[in-house]
């Protein structure tokens, strides 16, 4: 059993030759002098200013008798201030702790904190070079870091229920927004709606289990700012990819007040002990790539106040490299910096019980500063969370490129990673959406993309599939627009991607055509049964199974409204029975989650692919842009065992009707997603041959038990 341990830097409870009170370190290599700011509740300064000493390494640390867990503090650093050369000190400003366990205090206009002087941070308009340092102190402003113990705390981590054994091949994840999850949610108490506690109610935990769901990916819950362009337009940022403590869960998705810290950690741990205990894994996301101090026209508020050249990875001329778009990626090569990622996601796993990280723009924390910031998979941060204790039993899932050069990636890092898998989003999109996608690159994705993962020792489950995800069009969308609608967002339609590989089946968005609605059902069916019956880890957009639509916006980032809020009381009843009916169909066959590459080859192929007059594909078929139908048989047994059963998976995204000869012997029909049939249990057969008069995918079974054509379960 791992001993949980607090970060070592930050403030925490102590005793010094027998007498109790904090102990405070920060790490500020280049500063001159570091002072202690302490703070009586609602008092806008400081009470009370300790120097802290230098103790080595770049660190420095006091010791304060009399103080006590709840105590409220800050930072202020003092050094050079030359922007030429990237160094940003400026003792007027208040600074928060990056080893902070806790804040509190208004952060609704803290990306208008800025460091240097400025008429108005809402529109900044001087040259970076020319910053002056701004002599005005900010502390009335700023919120204030909390003295948390920490020993308290990872003894109620341990308290929570223990997390559900889940094998990596009956993974099936979910990604949904806290608050948009369960904000109109009708069976949900009002005053509990879009919070933690929302989704520990049972209501919210039937539908994750109905669904099949194992693995709950939540967007950022850290806390967070929104962005000074999103303040400028009375927006926010709703996803909370800017990241202001990474310690902490947001106060605005609690019930508890935001004003009591301790009680939205609390109500965080009961929601992960409710999903566990309901055999569903928590999985963050989590923002390591930047910071919320954003460009050089951003705010001071943390890591740039106490050492920018250190903290951040830095180019020319002072100013950050610009791997995530935000202008400051954080400097990951650095120890101290990767010692706080270490430390923060460790925190998550032994004090909130969490199963394991999504990371954002993952590529970013591979970027090694000893080969030019260029992607190495084996890049110290990588390779410490593969080794650490805590860690490498946690899942870890990469989003695998970054907007920084030579940042795509997909299946390039390490055996133990999951990645997402753009490719099978696109290749999927094209073959049912008529985007000249062909046969062969449907085979290549839905066998768990080979090309990319089939190396290193990796197994299938390492490619996350999906066919939508937060970042780009919800599947209503997919399939309700060919354009995308982003004008709420306040950027002329600029923003967001315009690659999206969508159809509108006739009409641009709501339509009450009858023709239209049909063509856009059987579009959605297929999709989605196209993921689940798919070799990988499948991952569903939290509303797809819902019908949710965000009006053709493909970038909601910033959307906290009924834009993104899933309208429980509009859901599409027979959608969400048809996509948990998909969970269970492939948590019965085998066939359909196979933990090992497919090798085809044999008297009785592992999988055989047939072309429409149901023979072996021609080598030549595979690219051609005219034909979109495609079989496979599977025959595989459960972990490795001999098989019972072989499947027979077709997908028909021509618009002619097909026959389909099939192989001999009575089938059993268990999916039919052109009619919205799916039935584990069901043994409608068909012999001889399929007609496929609709685009769909069907899934179709045949025994092996004691006769060939023996259909499972039949006596």
């Amino acid at each position: 059993m791992n001993v949980a341990s607090a970060p070592a830097l930050g403030a925490h409870p102590r005793q010094l030759k027998g007498i109790d009170g904090v102990h405070f370190s920060v790490w500020a290599p280049d500063a001159h002098g570091v002072e202690l700011c302490l703070f009586e509740p609602g008092a806008p300064l400081e009470h009370r200013r300790v120097a802290m000493q230098p103790t080595g390494d770049g660190v420095w640390a006091t010791f304060v008798p009399g103080l006590a867990p709840g105590q409220l503090y800050g930072l202020r650093a003092s050094g050079p201030w030359s922007p030429h050369t990237g160094h940003r000190f400026n003792p007027a400003r208040l600074l928060l702790d990056p080893w902070a366990l806790a804040l509190v205090g208004d952060t609704a206009r803290l990306a208008l904190q800025t460091g240097h002087a400025c008429a108005d941070p809402l529109h900044p308009t001087q040259a970076w070079g020319e910053h002056q340092r701004d002599p005005a102190d900010n502390a009335a402003h700023m919120p204030r870091c909390v003295v948390v113990d920490a020993q308290a705390e990872l003894s109620a981590g341990a308290d929570i229920a223990p997390a559900p054994t889940i094998a990596a091949h009956r993974v099936v994840i979910y990604e949904a927004h806290v608050k948009a999850l369960t904000r109109l949610h009708p069976e949900v108490p009002e005053h509990h709606r879009g919070t933690y506690a929302a989704l520990a109610h049972p209501a919210v935990l039937q539908h994750l289990q109905r669904l099949g769901i194992t693995t709950l990916c939540l967007l950022p819950v850290h806390q967070h700012i929104s962005e000074r362009h999103l303040i400028e337009r009375g927006l926010s940022n709703h996803w909370g990819y800017n990241t202001l403590n990474a310690f902490a869960p947001e106060p605005a998705y609690a019930a508890a007040s935001a004003e009591d810290p301790a009680a939205v950690r609390a109500e965080f741990r009961q929601m992960v002990d409710a999903l566990h205990r309901a055999g569903i894994e928590v999985v963050l996301d989590v923002v390591f790539n930047h910071s919320a101090e954003s460009d050089l026209d951003g705010p001071t508020l943390s890591w740039r106040g106490l050492g920018q050249n250190r903290w951040y990875a830095m180019g020319e001329h002072g100013v950050p490299h610009n791997f995530s778009g935000t202008g400051n990626s954080l400097a990951v090569s650095e120890p101290r910096v990767l010692q706080w990622v270490m430390d923060s996601l460790r925190w998550w796993v032994q004090a909130f019980g969490v199963d394991g990280f999504r990371f954002d723009l993952a590529v970013s924390l591979g970027r090694d500063a000893a080969i030019g910031h260029a992607f190495n998979p084996r890049s110290a941060l990588l390779g410490a969370m593969a080794q650490d204790p805590v860690l490498r039993h946690v899942r870890l899932i990469a989003e695998p490129w970054d907007v920084g050069p030579g940042g795509y990636h997909t299946g390039g890092f390490e055996a133990g990673w999951l990645e997402w898998n753009d490719r099978f989003r696109d290749g999927v999109r094209a073959f049912w959406l008529g985007h000249h996608g062909t046969r062969g690159e449907l085979a290549t994705r839905t066998c768990a993309s080979g090309d990319l993962f089939h190396r290193r020792g990796r197994t299938p489950t390492a490619s996350v599939n999906m066919v939508t995800a937060h970042d780009g069009f919800n599947l209503a969308d997919l399939t309700g627009y060919h354009h995308k609608h982003n004008g709420a967002n306040g950027e002329d339609n600029r923003d967001g991607h315009n690659h999206n590989l969508s159809a509108n089946g006739g009409v641009e968005g709501a339509t009450g055509d009858p023709a239209v609605l049909h063509r856009r059902a059987l579009w959605r069916r297929a999709l989605l049964a196209t993921l689940f019956c798919a070799q990988g880890t499948p991952q569903l957009l939290a509303g797809d199974e819902l019908g949710h639509s965000q009006q053709g916006n493909n970038n909601v980032y910033c959307q906290d409204n009924a834009i993104t809020w899933l309208d429980w009381s509009q859901a599409d009843a027979s959608l969400r029975g048809f996509v948990a009916g998909l969970a269970a169909l492939r948590r019965q066959h085998p066939g359909l989650r196979h933990a090992r590459w497919f090798e085809g080859v044999g008297p009785q192929p592992d999988i055989a692919w047939l072309d429409t007059d149901g023979q072996p594909m021609p080598h030549g078929a595979w690219q051609a842009h005219d034909r979109h139908t495609l079989a496979a048989l599977i025959t595989v047994g459960e972990n490795g065992a001999a098989p019972t059963e072989r499947l027979c998976v077709v997908w028909h995204a021509d618009a002619t009707p097909v026959t389909l000869p099939l192989p001999d012997g009575p089938w059993a029909v268990r999916l039919e997603s052109a009619s919205a049939m799916v039935n584990p249990g069901n043994h409608v057969t068909v012999a001889g041959r399929l007609e496929l008069n609709e685009p769909g995918v069907w899934v179709l079974v045949q025994g092996l038990h004691a006769s060939q054509g023996e259909l499972p379960g039949r006596p």
